[in-house]
Protein backbone atom coordinates (compact mmCIF):
# COMPACT_ATOMS: atom_id res chain seq x y z
CA UNK A 1 0.00 0.00 0.00
CA UNK A 2 1.83 3.57 -0.96
CA UNK A 3 0.63 5.58 1.77
CA UNK A 4 1.16 9.57 1.60
CA UNK A 5 2.25 10.04 5.47
CA UNK A 6 0.87 13.42 7.12
CA UNK A 7 2.83 14.77 10.16
CA UNK A 8 0.31 16.10 13.07
CA UNK A 9 0.53 19.42 12.31
CA UNK A 10 -0.54 18.83 8.50
CA UNK A 11 -3.83 16.31 9.67
CA UNK A 12 -4.84 19.41 12.25
CA UNK A 13 -4.75 22.14 9.43
CA UNK A 14 -6.47 19.74 7.51
CA UNK A 15 -9.44 19.30 10.08
CA UNK A 16 -9.62 22.74 10.76
CA UNK A 17 -10.15 23.73 6.74
CA UNK A 18 -12.72 20.75 6.49
CA UNK A 19 -14.47 21.75 9.66
CA UNK A 20 -14.88 25.32 8.22
CA UNK A 21 -15.45 24.78 4.38
CA UNK A 22 -16.13 20.69 3.86
CA UNK A 23 -19.76 20.02 2.87
CA UNK A 24 -19.98 16.32 2.95
CA UNK A 25 -22.63 14.22 1.24
CA UNK A 26 -25.39 12.63 3.66
CA UNK A 27 -23.31 14.00 6.98
CA UNK A 28 -23.23 16.41 9.26
CA UNK A 29 -21.05 19.25 8.26
CA UNK A 30 -18.46 20.87 10.21
CA UNK A 31 -17.33 17.90 12.26
CA UNK A 32 -14.02 16.63 11.49
CA UNK A 33 -13.06 15.16 14.86
CA UNK A 34 -11.01 11.86 15.80
CA UNK A 35 -14.11 11.03 17.97
CA UNK A 36 -17.35 10.99 15.71
CA UNK A 37 -16.58 13.23 12.51
CA UNK A 38 -15.25 12.74 8.86
CA UNK A 39 -12.38 10.70 8.58
CA UNK A 40 -9.22 11.26 6.53
CA UNK A 41 -7.89 8.52 5.05
CA UNK A 42 -4.78 8.37 2.64
CA UNK A 43 -3.97 5.27 1.33
CA UNK A 44 -5.49 1.99 -0.10
CA UNK A 45 -5.29 -1.19 -1.22
CA UNK A 46 -7.86 -4.37 -1.99
CA UNK A 47 -10.31 -3.79 0.75
CA UNK A 48 -8.48 -2.12 2.74
CA UNK A 49 -8.26 1.81 3.53
CA UNK A 50 -5.63 3.09 5.61
CA UNK A 51 -6.25 6.54 7.86
CA UNK A 52 -3.95 9.80 8.33
CA UNK A 53 -3.31 8.41 11.55
CA UNK A 54 -2.21 4.93 10.67
CA UNK A 55 -5.08 2.89 11.49
CA UNK A 56 -5.96 0.50 8.96
CA UNK A 57 -9.79 -0.36 8.13
CA UNK A 58 -12.09 -2.91 5.98
CA UNK A 59 -13.84 -0.69 2.92
CA UNK A 60 -17.65 -3.11 3.74
CA UNK A 61 -18.83 -1.20 0.98
CA UNK A 62 -16.67 -0.51 -1.37
CA UNK A 63 -16.15 3.18 -0.83
CA UNK A 64 -19.90 4.08 -2.13
CA UNK A 65 -20.75 0.36 -3.67
CA UNK A 66 -18.41 0.99 -6.45
CA UNK A 67 -14.78 -0.10 -5.74
CA UNK A 68 -15.20 -3.74 -7.06
CA UNK A 69 -11.49 -4.34 -8.38
CA UNK A 70 -10.30 -2.54 -5.59
CA UNK A 71 -7.91 -0.37 -3.93
CA UNK A 72 -4.68 1.06 -5.30
CA UNK A 73 -5.01 -0.53 -8.62
CA UNK A 74 -1.77 1.00 -10.70
CA UNK A 75 -3.03 0.00 -13.90
CA UNK A 76 -5.86 2.47 -13.62
CA UNK A 77 -3.51 5.04 -12.70
CA UNK A 78 -1.12 4.44 -16.07
CA UNK A 79 -4.43 3.90 -18.53
CA UNK A 80 -5.44 7.26 -17.10
CA UNK A 81 -2.19 8.80 -17.44
CA UNK A 82 -1.59 7.96 -21.29
CA UNK A 83 -4.78 8.62 -22.17
CA UNK A 84 -4.75 12.21 -20.82
CA UNK A 85 -1.00 12.61 -22.66
CA UNK A 86 -3.17 11.65 -26.33
CA UNK A 87 -5.96 13.49 -25.31
CA UNK A 88 -8.08 14.52 -22.12
CA UNK A 89 -11.22 15.98 -23.58
CA UNK A 90 -12.93 15.20 -27.08
CA UNK A 91 -14.35 18.53 -28.86
CA UNK A 92 -18.30 18.79 -29.64
CA UNK A 93 -17.96 16.37 -33.34
CA UNK A 94 -15.11 13.96 -32.12
CA UNK A 95 -14.87 11.02 -30.14
CA UNK A 96 -11.79 9.45 -29.03
CA UNK A 97 -10.94 5.62 -29.44
CA UNK A 98 -11.12 4.68 -25.50
CA UNK A 99 -15.06 6.39 -25.65
CA UNK A 100 -15.97 4.27 -28.58
CA UNK A 101 -14.12 0.49 -27.47
CA UNK A 102 -15.92 1.17 -24.12
CA UNK A 103 -19.48 1.62 -25.39
CA UNK A 104 -18.62 -1.44 -27.48
CA UNK A 105 -17.31 -3.44 -24.52
CA UNK A 106 -20.29 -2.52 -22.29
CA UNK A 107 -22.72 -3.35 -25.52
CA UNK A 108 -20.95 -6.68 -25.86
CA UNK A 109 -21.49 -7.62 -22.32
CA UNK A 110 -25.48 -6.48 -22.01
CA UNK A 111 -27.96 -8.80 -22.59
CA UNK A 112 -28.87 -7.24 -26.30
CA UNK A 113 -25.33 -7.14 -27.81
CA UNK A 114 -26.62 -4.70 -30.38
CA UNK A 115 -27.21 -1.86 -27.68
CA UNK A 116 -25.78 1.63 -27.81
CA UNK A 117 -24.38 3.26 -24.78
CA UNK A 118 -24.85 6.56 -23.88
CA UNK A 119 -22.24 7.74 -21.49
CA UNK A 120 -22.58 10.07 -18.88
CA UNK A 121 -20.73 11.36 -15.56
CA UNK A 122 -22.42 9.28 -13.00
CA UNK A 123 -25.59 6.87 -11.88
CA UNK A 124 -28.11 9.67 -11.57
CA UNK A 125 -27.70 11.75 -14.55
CA UNK A 126 -27.71 8.08 -15.93
CA UNK A 127 -31.19 7.64 -14.44
CA UNK A 128 -32.07 10.76 -15.94
CA UNK A 129 -31.26 10.08 -19.46
CA UNK A 130 -32.90 6.72 -19.20
CA UNK A 131 -36.00 8.29 -18.40
CA UNK A 132 -35.65 10.75 -21.30
CA UNK A 133 -35.09 8.19 -24.00
CA UNK A 134 -37.64 6.17 -22.12
CA UNK A 135 -40.38 9.02 -22.87
CA UNK A 136 -38.87 9.94 -26.68
CA UNK A 137 -39.10 6.26 -27.31
CA UNK A 138 -43.31 6.36 -26.38
CA UNK A 139 -43.38 9.74 -28.30
CA UNK A 140 -41.62 8.36 -31.65
CA UNK A 141 -43.44 5.35 -31.59
CA UNK A 142 -46.88 7.60 -31.45
CA UNK A 143 -47.73 7.58 -28.02
CA UNK A 144 -46.74 10.95 -26.90
CA UNK A 145 -49.37 10.77 -24.27
CA UNK A 146 -46.74 8.46 -21.93
CA UNK A 147 -45.19 10.51 -19.21
CA UNK A 148 -45.78 8.53 -16.26
CA UNK A 149 -42.88 6.24 -14.44
CA UNK A 150 -43.67 3.60 -12.47
CA UNK A 151 -41.02 2.80 -9.45
CA UNK A 152 -41.08 0.88 -6.27
CA UNK A 153 -41.86 2.31 -2.70
CA UNK A 154 -38.59 3.42 -0.61
CA UNK A 155 -36.24 3.04 -3.66
CA UNK A 156 -32.78 5.50 -4.71
CA UNK A 157 -32.26 6.23 -8.26
CA UNK A 158 -30.05 9.33 -7.71
CA UNK A 159 -30.06 12.62 -5.95
CA UNK A 160 -31.50 15.16 -9.13
CA UNK A 161 -35.08 16.72 -9.31
CA UNK A 162 -36.22 13.72 -10.99
CA UNK A 163 -34.67 10.94 -9.38
CA UNK A 164 -35.54 11.77 -5.83
CA UNK A 165 -38.96 11.22 -7.36
CA UNK A 166 -38.49 7.75 -8.14
CA UNK A 167 -39.31 6.02 -4.46
CA UNK A 168 -39.13 8.52 -2.61
CA UNK A 169 -36.61 6.90 -0.16
CA UNK A 170 -36.06 8.94 2.99
CA UNK A 171 -32.58 9.78 2.31
CA UNK A 172 -33.42 11.83 -0.17
CA UNK A 173 -37.04 13.37 0.20
CA UNK A 174 -38.63 14.74 -1.78
CA UNK A 175 -40.68 16.61 0.50
CA UNK A 176 -37.58 18.78 1.39
CA UNK A 177 -37.50 20.31 -2.09
CA UNK A 178 -41.18 21.15 -2.50
CA UNK A 179 -43.51 19.22 -4.25
CA UNK A 180 -42.26 16.15 -6.24
CA UNK A 181 -41.67 16.08 -9.92
CA UNK A 182 -45.47 14.70 -11.66
CA UNK A 183 -46.47 11.63 -13.20
CA UNK A 184 -44.61 9.51 -10.41
CA UNK A 185 -46.29 6.32 -8.66
CA UNK A 186 -44.78 4.17 -6.50
CA UNK A 187 -45.85 0.47 -6.07
CA UNK A 188 -44.52 -2.26 -3.50
CA UNK A 189 -41.08 -3.44 -2.86
CA UNK A 190 -40.41 -6.84 -2.81
CA UNK A 191 -39.13 -8.24 0.27
CA UNK A 192 -40.91 -5.26 2.19
CA UNK A 193 -43.77 -4.33 1.20
CA UNK A 194 -44.97 -7.94 1.04
CA UNK A 195 -43.90 -11.58 2.20
CA UNK A 196 -39.89 -12.78 1.88
CA UNK A 197 -39.09 -14.77 -1.20
CA UNK A 198 -40.22 -18.01 0.57
CA UNK A 199 -43.47 -16.57 1.18
CA UNK A 200 -43.79 -14.66 -1.81
CA UNK A 201 -47.05 -14.78 -4.07
CA UNK A 202 -45.65 -12.32 -6.67
CA UNK A 203 -48.18 -9.44 -5.66
CA UNK A 204 -45.21 -7.37 -5.75
CA UNK A 205 -44.80 -7.94 -9.10
CA UNK A 206 -48.81 -7.79 -10.20
CA UNK A 207 -48.85 -4.08 -7.86
CA UNK A 208 -47.60 -2.74 -11.34
CA UNK A 209 -50.13 -4.24 -13.61
CA UNK A 210 -52.36 -2.94 -11.12
CA UNK A 211 -50.92 0.80 -11.46
CA UNK A 212 -50.57 0.34 -14.78
CA UNK A 213 -54.69 -0.56 -15.32
CA UNK A 214 -55.28 2.26 -12.52
CA UNK A 215 -53.17 5.32 -14.36
CA UNK A 216 -54.64 3.96 -18.11
CA UNK A 217 -51.86 2.01 -19.95
CA UNK A 218 -51.61 5.12 -22.52
CA UNK A 219 -50.40 7.34 -20.15
CA UNK A 220 -48.21 5.47 -18.95
CA UNK A 221 -43.94 5.71 -19.90
CA UNK A 222 -41.81 3.35 -17.88
CA UNK A 223 -40.94 1.29 -14.97
CA UNK A 224 -37.77 1.18 -13.44
CA UNK A 225 -36.61 -1.10 -10.86
CA UNK A 226 -33.08 -1.79 -9.15
CA UNK A 227 -32.63 -5.38 -9.49
CA UNK A 228 -31.47 -6.24 -5.51
CA UNK A 229 -32.46 -2.69 -4.26
CA UNK A 230 -29.26 -1.41 -1.68
CA UNK A 231 -31.42 1.21 -0.38
CA UNK A 232 -34.68 -0.84 0.64
CA UNK A 233 -32.26 -3.27 2.60
CA UNK A 234 -30.62 -6.12 0.00
CA UNK A 235 -33.71 -8.21 -0.64
CA UNK A 236 -33.25 -10.80 -2.98
CA UNK A 237 -36.66 -11.10 -4.99
CA UNK A 238 -38.36 -13.99 -6.07
CA UNK A 239 -37.05 -15.87 -8.63
CA UNK A 240 -40.49 -15.34 -11.24
CA UNK A 241 -40.13 -11.46 -9.87
CA UNK A 242 -38.34 -10.07 -12.78
CA UNK A 243 -39.65 -12.02 -15.68
CA UNK A 244 -43.46 -11.18 -14.37
CA UNK A 245 -42.51 -7.57 -15.03
CA UNK A 246 -40.90 -8.40 -18.22
CA UNK A 247 -43.92 -9.53 -19.14
CA UNK A 248 -46.58 -6.83 -17.82
CA UNK A 249 -44.45 -4.12 -19.32
CA UNK A 250 -44.18 -6.34 -22.83
CA UNK A 251 -48.32 -6.62 -22.49
CA UNK A 252 -48.86 -2.79 -21.93
CA UNK A 253 -46.44 -1.11 -23.59
CA UNK A 254 -44.30 0.17 -21.51
CA UNK A 255 -40.37 0.10 -21.06
CA UNK A 256 -38.82 -1.43 -18.41
CA UNK A 257 -35.74 0.19 -17.37
CA UNK A 258 -33.62 -1.69 -14.43
CA UNK A 259 -30.70 0.54 -12.60
CA UNK A 260 -27.88 -1.51 -12.56
CA UNK A 261 -26.01 1.38 -10.79
CA UNK A 262 -24.65 -0.86 -7.93
CA UNK A 263 -25.42 -4.18 -9.24
CA UNK A 264 -23.42 -4.24 -12.32
CA UNK A 265 -20.26 -5.47 -13.03
CA UNK A 266 -19.75 -8.73 -11.01
CA UNK A 267 -22.07 -7.38 -7.87
CA UNK A 268 -24.08 -10.37 -7.60
CA UNK A 269 -22.17 -13.04 -9.21
CA UNK A 270 -23.12 -12.19 -12.87
CA UNK A 271 -21.54 -9.28 -15.05
CA UNK A 272 -25.17 -8.06 -14.47
CA UNK A 273 -27.88 -8.65 -12.13
CA UNK A 274 -30.29 -9.46 -14.60
CA UNK A 275 -28.39 -12.54 -16.24
CA UNK A 276 -29.67 -14.21 -12.68
CA UNK A 277 -33.08 -13.81 -14.25
CA UNK A 278 -32.62 -14.19 -17.71
CA UNK A 279 -34.73 -10.88 -18.63
CA UNK A 280 -33.64 -8.59 -21.23
CA UNK A 281 -34.32 -4.45 -19.71
CA UNK A 282 -35.04 -2.02 -22.94
CA UNK A 283 -32.68 0.40 -20.77
CA UNK A 284 -30.44 -0.13 -17.81
CA UNK A 285 -27.99 2.08 -16.34
CA UNK A 286 -25.02 1.61 -15.17
CA UNK A 287 -22.17 4.07 -13.46
CA UNK A 288 -20.07 3.03 -9.88
CA UNK A 289 -18.10 0.26 -10.80
CA UNK A 290 -17.90 0.85 -14.55
CA UNK A 291 -14.65 2.38 -13.32
CA UNK A 292 -14.50 0.99 -9.85
CA UNK A 293 -15.05 4.47 -8.57
CA UNK A 294 -11.52 5.27 -10.28
CA UNK A 295 -12.88 8.25 -12.29
CA UNK A 296 -16.42 9.06 -12.61
CA UNK A 297 -18.45 7.55 -15.36
CA UNK A 298 -22.10 6.57 -15.88
CA UNK A 299 -24.44 4.97 -18.89
CA UNK A 300 -27.74 4.72 -20.32
CA UNK A 301 -27.40 0.98 -22.22
CA UNK A 302 -30.00 1.65 -24.64
CA UNK A 303 -31.64 -1.62 -26.35
CA UNK A 304 -31.51 -1.61 -30.10
CA UNK A 305 -35.28 -1.90 -30.32
CA UNK A 306 -35.47 1.66 -28.32
CA UNK A 307 -32.25 3.03 -29.60
CA UNK A 308 -33.50 2.71 -33.46
CA UNK A 309 -36.45 4.87 -33.45
CA UNK A 310 -33.91 7.86 -32.51
CA UNK A 311 -31.41 7.28 -35.25
CA UNK A 312 -30.94 10.24 -37.50
CA UNK A 313 -30.97 13.74 -37.37
CA UNK A 314 -34.54 14.46 -37.69
CA UNK A 315 -37.46 15.33 -35.01
CA UNK A 316 -36.77 11.89 -33.61
CA UNK A 317 -33.50 12.76 -32.65
CA UNK A 318 -32.75 12.82 -28.95
CA UNK A 319 -31.98 16.77 -28.12
CA UNK A 320 -29.62 15.37 -24.72
CA UNK A 321 -26.18 16.36 -23.71
CA UNK A 322 -23.93 15.86 -21.03
CA UNK A 323 -20.37 17.51 -20.28
CA UNK A 324 -18.29 14.99 -19.47
CA UNK A 325 -20.56 11.87 -20.75
CA UNK A 326 -17.90 9.45 -22.60
CA UNK A 327 -14.55 11.79 -21.28
CA UNK A 328 -11.39 9.78 -22.51
CA UNK A 329 -9.65 9.36 -19.27
CA UNK A 330 -12.80 8.00 -17.96
CA UNK A 331 -13.25 5.16 -20.74
CA UNK A 332 -9.89 4.03 -20.72
CA UNK A 333 -10.45 3.70 -17.01
CA UNK A 334 -13.39 1.67 -17.80
CA UNK A 335 -11.67 -0.10 -20.47
CA UNK A 336 -8.47 -1.35 -18.09
CA UNK A 337 -11.13 -1.44 -15.26
CA UNK A 338 -13.83 -4.32 -17.49
CA UNK A 339 -9.94 -6.11 -18.33
CA UNK A 340 -9.06 -6.32 -14.75
CA UNK A 341 -12.36 -8.07 -13.85
CA UNK A 342 -12.65 -10.54 -16.37
CA UNK A 343 -8.75 -11.33 -16.84
CA UNK A 344 -8.90 -11.94 -12.98
CA UNK A 345 -12.32 -13.94 -12.55
CA UNK A 346 -13.74 -11.61 -10.42
CA UNK A 347 -17.28 -12.14 -11.02
CA UNK A 348 -16.88 -16.23 -10.59
CA UNK A 349 -15.32 -14.63 -7.10
CA UNK A 350 -18.12 -12.46 -6.23
CA UNK A 351 -20.30 -15.53 -6.42
CA UNK A 352 -18.48 -18.08 -4.58
CA UNK A 353 -17.35 -15.37 -1.73
CA UNK A 354 -20.81 -14.14 -1.81
CA UNK A 355 -22.01 -17.56 -0.93
CA UNK A 356 -19.32 -17.81 1.96
CA UNK A 357 -20.28 -14.60 3.28
CA UNK A 358 -23.45 -15.25 3.46
CA UNK A 359 -23.32 -18.04 5.52
CA UNK A 360 -20.43 -16.95 7.51
CA UNK A 361 -22.89 -13.65 8.25
CA UNK A 362 -25.40 -16.61 9.97
CA UNK A 363 -23.65 -16.56 13.43
CA UNK A 364 -24.94 -13.45 13.66
CA UNK A 365 -28.42 -14.53 15.13
CA UNK A 366 -26.24 -16.01 18.30
CA UNK A 367 -26.66 -12.25 18.98
CA UNK A 368 -30.57 -11.21 20.31
CA UNK A 369 -30.49 -7.78 18.61
CA UNK A 370 -29.94 -9.55 15.18
CA UNK A 371 -33.42 -9.90 13.31
CA UNK A 372 -32.62 -11.03 10.10
CA UNK A 373 -29.54 -11.84 7.77
CA UNK A 374 -30.12 -11.26 3.74
CA UNK A 375 -28.28 -11.47 0.77
CA UNK A 376 -26.76 -15.14 -0.68
CA UNK A 377 -26.62 -13.42 -4.56
CA UNK A 378 -22.92 -12.47 -4.99
CA UNK A 379 -21.19 -9.96 -2.76
CA UNK A 380 -24.53 -7.98 -1.26
CA UNK A 381 -25.57 -8.71 2.37
CA UNK A 382 -27.19 -7.01 4.91
CA UNK A 383 -27.69 -7.59 8.84
CA UNK A 384 -30.63 -5.93 10.17
CA UNK A 385 -31.07 -5.40 13.54
CA UNK A 386 -34.13 -5.43 15.76
CA UNK A 387 -34.72 -4.30 19.59
CA UNK A 388 -36.94 -7.35 19.81
CA UNK A 389 -36.81 -10.34 17.32
CA UNK A 390 -39.72 -11.96 17.41
CA UNK A 391 -42.19 -10.10 17.32
CA UNK A 392 -39.42 -7.99 15.13
CA UNK A 393 -39.58 -4.36 16.26
CA UNK A 394 -37.03 -2.21 15.35
CA UNK A 395 -35.13 0.53 17.14
CA UNK A 396 -36.31 4.12 18.44
CA UNK A 397 -34.87 7.22 17.31
CA UNK A 398 -34.26 7.73 21.03
CA UNK A 399 -31.80 4.33 21.03
CA UNK A 400 -30.11 6.02 18.54
CA UNK A 401 -28.84 2.85 17.67
CA UNK A 402 -27.68 4.00 14.24
CA UNK A 403 -24.80 6.12 16.04
CA UNK A 404 -23.91 3.40 18.78
CA UNK A 405 -23.29 0.91 15.54
CA UNK A 406 -21.54 3.61 13.48
CA UNK A 407 -18.84 3.86 15.82
CA UNK A 408 -18.25 0.55 17.31
CA UNK A 409 -17.85 0.02 13.24
CA UNK A 410 -14.96 2.29 13.20
CA UNK A 411 -13.56 1.73 16.71
CA UNK A 412 -13.44 -2.26 15.32
CA UNK A 413 -12.04 -1.52 11.92
CA UNK A 414 -14.77 -1.36 9.69
CA UNK A 415 -16.12 1.98 6.98
CA UNK A 416 -19.16 1.32 6.03
CA UNK A 417 -22.99 2.10 6.80
CA UNK A 418 -25.23 1.16 9.51
CA UNK A 419 -28.42 3.23 8.23
CA UNK A 420 -31.91 2.37 9.81
CA UNK A 421 -30.71 -0.41 12.02
CA UNK A 422 -29.42 -2.01 9.14
CA UNK A 423 -25.41 -3.62 8.15
CA UNK A 424 -25.00 -3.31 4.96
CA UNK A 425 -21.60 -5.42 2.96
CA UNK A 426 -20.74 -4.59 -0.61
CA UNK A 427 -16.78 -5.37 0.03
CA UNK A 428 -14.54 -5.19 -3.47
CA UNK A 429 -14.91 -8.67 -5.36
CA UNK A 430 -11.39 -9.08 -4.82
CA UNK A 431 -11.77 -10.15 -1.01
CA UNK A 432 -10.76 -13.68 -0.02
CA UNK A 433 -11.80 -16.15 2.52
CA UNK A 434 -9.42 -15.16 5.08
CA UNK A 435 -10.36 -11.59 4.59
CA UNK A 436 -13.84 -12.64 4.80
CA UNK A 437 -13.33 -14.75 8.66
CA UNK A 438 -11.74 -11.23 9.11
CA UNK A 439 -14.90 -9.28 8.66
CA UNK A 440 -17.10 -11.59 10.60
CA UNK A 441 -15.02 -11.83 13.54
CA UNK A 442 -14.96 -7.88 13.35
CA UNK A 443 -18.73 -7.59 13.16
CA UNK A 444 -19.43 -10.39 15.69
CA UNK A 445 -17.59 -8.07 18.07
CA UNK A 446 -19.45 -4.76 16.80
CA UNK A 447 -22.97 -6.64 17.54
CA UNK A 448 -21.35 -8.12 21.08
CA UNK A 449 -20.55 -4.52 22.07
CA UNK A 450 -23.28 -2.62 20.70
CA UNK A 451 -26.11 -5.40 22.12
CA UNK A 452 -23.88 -4.64 26.04
CA UNK A 453 -24.76 -1.04 25.51
CA UNK A 454 -28.32 -1.27 25.04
Amino acid sequence: MVTTRLTGEEIEELQALGSAHFWPHSRPAGDMSDETGIKLVTGGEGIWVEGADGNRYVDLIAGMWLKNIGHGRKEIAEAVYKQMLDISYSPGGTVSPSTVKLAAKVASLAPDKESRVYFVSGGSEAVETALKIAKKYQRNVGQPGRYKVISRRNSYHGATHACIALGGHPVNSPNDYGPPLPGNVHVAQPGVDCGAPGDCDLSCARDIEKAILHEEPSTVAAFIGEPISAAAGIHVPHPDYWPTIREICDRYGVVMIVDEVITGFGRTGKMFATENWGIKPDIFTVAKALTSGYLPIGAAVVSKKVADTMVGEGEQSLKHLITFGGNPPACAAGLTNVEIIEKENLVENSATMGEYLFEQLQTLYEHKITGDVRGGMGLLAAVEFVKNRDPKTPFAPEDQFDRKLGLAMEKHGLLGRGFMGTMFFSPPLTITKDEIDHVVHQVNEVASEVEASL
